[in-house]
């Protein structure tokens, strides 16, 4: 009998309309003058990309092999996001259309330095918790990811009331908890996924230590971008190298990249090492391309790059 492999994949989708601008914000905009802050950039290159989180997890757990199913809400203007689920095959039955609302949509203007101006309307995503975990059928693992403060609480109780092990991943949302309200999460939790600065919020608003936080979990992934990633267990930690990427083009994804990785190797019970070669291997494969989804391989393709790069086949 196949194994299951489906996913619930709880986040955001969302609309990413990115804009450069071709000078320096330092430039123009004057700090003694911020309080009366009127400027405006022209940004002659401007791309419109598909994102959000369970997005972009979805869409790389699909190139793994597994089968995704992201739940999100979305509003009326998804039409074109919802074609694109279909010609990949990706399910839309946990997607709940919010009437007379957008779909979260991200306005990011970038400059010569990289720094960045973002402005997020949240839209649908506000009636995240609309969504409930309990009502979806056949589901194997799962994840809670950034999304309305709300509906990550609800997620996370009704997977730990089901019996459905999952990643915490609170990203983005990290300001929308408090100390004891992460302690809860983590206590839910199967795994925990951060980036290391997150990592640092996460031990700074629950007191825990990094040790502490991995001797509630199974295993507790740090992400620490171009240096690798850190398992900590209760038994220790494990760091885990870079791949070398073929180029360096748009770092924006990488995480969910990565995340997708996770989900692929805890589902088919890989041990953690392998689990997370994979997922450093799905980070370095995205970050060569600009944009979250532009990236293909096909599973073949993968393993094989997977045995050229560690010396071993999974």
């Amino acid at each position: 009998m196949d194994k299951n492999t489906r996913a619930l994949i709880c986040g955001s989708l969302a609309y990413d309309t990115i804009m450069v601008f071709p000078d320096r914000f330092q430039r123009h905009i004057l700090p003694d003058q911020v309080h009366i802050l009127n400027v405006a950039f022209l940004v002659p290159e401007m791309r419109r990309e598909f994102g959000g989180c369970a997005g972009n997890i979805a869409y790389n757990y699909k190139l793994l092999g597994g089968e995704p199913v992201p739940m999100a809400t979305v509003g009326d203007d998804f039409t074109e996001y919802a074609r694109r689920f279909k010609e990949l095959g990706i399910t839309q039955q946990q997607l709940k259309w919010i009437p007379d609302a957008f779909t979260a949509q991200a306005f990011i203007t970038t400059d010569l330095d990289d720094n960045q101006i973002t402005a997020f309307h949240p839209g649908a995503m506000e009636h995240s918790h609309e969504n409930h975990v309990r009502d979806v059928p056949d589901i194997a693992i799962g994840l809670v990811g950034p999304d309305g403060r709300e509906a990550m609480l609800q997620h996370a109780r009704e997977f730990h009331e089901r019996g459905i092990p999952f990643i915490f991943d609170p990203g983005q949302a990290m300001p929308l908890f408090d100390g004891e309200e992460f302690k809860h999460f983590i206590r839910l939790a199967r795994w925990v996924a951060v980036n290391d600065y997150e990592c640092k919020l996460l031990v700074e608003r629950t007191g825990w230590t990094v040790e502490r936080i991995a001797s509630e979990v199974e295993a507790f992934f740090v992400t620490r971008g171009g240096e690798g990633s850190e398992i900590h267990t209760p038994e220790g930690v494990s760091r885990i190298p870079v791949v070398q990427a073929e180029q360096i083009a748009d770092p924006t994804g990488c995480g969910d990249a990565y995340r997708a990785g996770l989900l692929y190797g805890l589902i088919h019970e890989l041990d953690l090492e392998t689990t997370c070669r994979i997922a450093s291997l799905m980070g370095s494969i995205k970050i060569a391309h600009r944009g979250t989804q532009n990236h293909h391989f096909t599973e073949a393709a993968f393993k094989s790059r997977f045995q050229a790069e560690f010396g071993y086949s999974f």
